[in-house]
């Protein structure tokens, strides 16, 4: 996207969540994550780019900057995608259908709730309805480099009416694309969504590919969804930043590391119920070894409940408090720590 026309309509106050309303955002409710939240344990290592055309309907127009002139977008470079995202422009653009390889240090790993967060530079409108400017991609990966398994993607935008160069995306009508939210959040993927996958291994992810969403709503140059629909958002963006800005991508859990720990062990040692939770969370070790801590923590990192226990075989944590939705509970037993995703939804 061309910032330099829109910047000053830049806002960080607020973003959109599925199903959220999005002006009326609630970060308790939301999957965003925080490039400062403290579940992100490491950052992607090596990137590298396939540019796509700045307008894919026309590939002979051409933009210039400075002393370059492309057909296809060439703001910033691959090594701008690696490491902590710095700022609102520090991005690769990646252009129409462009795509960008990301490599990691350790393998991603399928742990409890969200695994990897994909982090772009959209923004919120000053200006009615006060929605969103959203440039969309698909999320793929792979443990192979060979096999890339695509993660079921849905947009509910309509698709007659082309969503303009600079127009508004509803982040409500957006799953499992990334992009969802703006500079500075990253849309969180869930690997567990791949289980059924019999081409990747979800405990050893060592490639996460981002392909632009072209936007076109023209059949032949269109993006679709898991479900077969047109996917529409703000096109054409005929300039050197054209299609999806590509800031950072997060790691959540890692094959071996901070965070990261089996469904396997989980399941075996420790029961955590109801959920969803209303008023109070029960916390039972199946082995009898004891708990010793408890921490929960929302998405974006914040601690919301932490209390030290004496090797408590059971344990209650009233939840009547917290605000409705996900949370992270951490627990430290006599068998090692155990993380999971929870859900708070008072009657």
């Amino acid at each position: 996207m061309k910032k330099t026309l829109i910047i000053l309509l830049v806002s960080l106050s607020g973003f959109a969540a599925w199903p959220q309303q999005a002006y009326f955002f609630n970060p308790a409710e939301s999957g965003a994550i925080h490039k400062d939240s403290s579940i992100i344990v490491a950052w992607a290592a090596g990137c590298t780019v396939k540019r796509g055309y700045i307008d894919i309907e026309d590939t002979t127009q051409t933009y210039t900057q400075g002393d370059s002139t492309s057909n296809k977008a060439f703001f910033g470079n691959p090594a701008d995608a690696t490491g902590y995202p710095q700022n609102n422009m520090s991005v690769v653009s990646l252009g129409d259908g462009g795509s960008a390889l990301l490599t990691f240090d350790k393998p991603i790993a399928n742990g409890p709730g969200y695994d990897f967060a994909v982090f772009e530079n959209g923004f919120q409108y000053q200006q009615p309805p006060f929605n969103y400017y959203l440039e969309l991609a698909f999320v793929e990966v792979s443990s192979d480099g060979v096999h890339f398994v695509r993660f079921p993607a849905v947009s509910q935008t309509q698709d007659t009416v082309q969503i303009e160069t600079f127009g508004q995306l509803n982040p409500d009508d957006i799953h499992n694309l990334a992009g969802k939210y703006p500079v500075d959040y990253g849309t969180p993927f869930d690997l567990d969504d791949l289980k059924d996958s019999a081409e990747i291994n979800i405990d050893s992810i060592v490639y996460v590919k981002i392909i632009d969403v072209t936007g076109d709503i023209n059949p032949a140059f269109a993006s679709y969804d898991s479900q077969g629909n047109i996917i529409n958002d703000p096109w054409p963006t005929p300039f050197w930043t054209g299609g999806f800005d590509l800031n950072a991508v997060g790691v959540i859990h890692q094959a071996s590391g901070p965070g990261f720990v089996s469904y396997e062990k989980k399941e075996k040692n420790l029961t955590v119920w109801p959920v969803p939770a209303n008023e109070v969370i029960h916390l039972k070790t199946k082995d009898n070894t004891g708990i010793y801590s408890v921490t929960i923590t929302g998405l974006t990192g914040q601690v919301v409940f932490s209390e030290h226990f004496n090797g408590r075989s059971t344990v209650d944590v009233t939840v009547s408090g917290l605000t409705n939705g996900f949370y992270l509970i951490k627990t430290f037993t006599g068998n090692g720590s155990f993380v999971q995703r929870i859900m708070v939804k008072h009657r």
